[in-house]
């Protein structure tokens, strides 16, 4: 796909989205993503790896995918 086509496509699906909280989320995320300078590590990365990140920062926003710290604590007692 080439860049012309990619935006179009991104256009298409921003104005399909008829959710204003994952709209918002989207831009917030597309925005953090803009502002940030490619870094070396970001840039060894494969595309696979690039978007399996992005996708984590996306999920991790969700409160129902989130562990306790508490939680957390438990589970590894022995090693804290």
């Amino acid at each position: 796909m080439n860049t012309i086509e990619l935006r179009n496509n991104f256009h298409h699906l921003i104005d399909s989205i008829n959710n204003d909280n994952i709209l918002s989320k989207f831009y917030a995320i597309m925005a953090r993503m803009n502002e940030r300078a490619d870094g070396k590590l970001w840039g060894r990365l494969t595309e696979e790896e690039q978007e399996e990140l992005i996708r984590a920062d996306i999920e991790s926003n969700d409160p129902s995918n989130l562990i306790s710290h508490t939680e957390i604590q438990k589970k590894h007692k022995k090693w804290l």
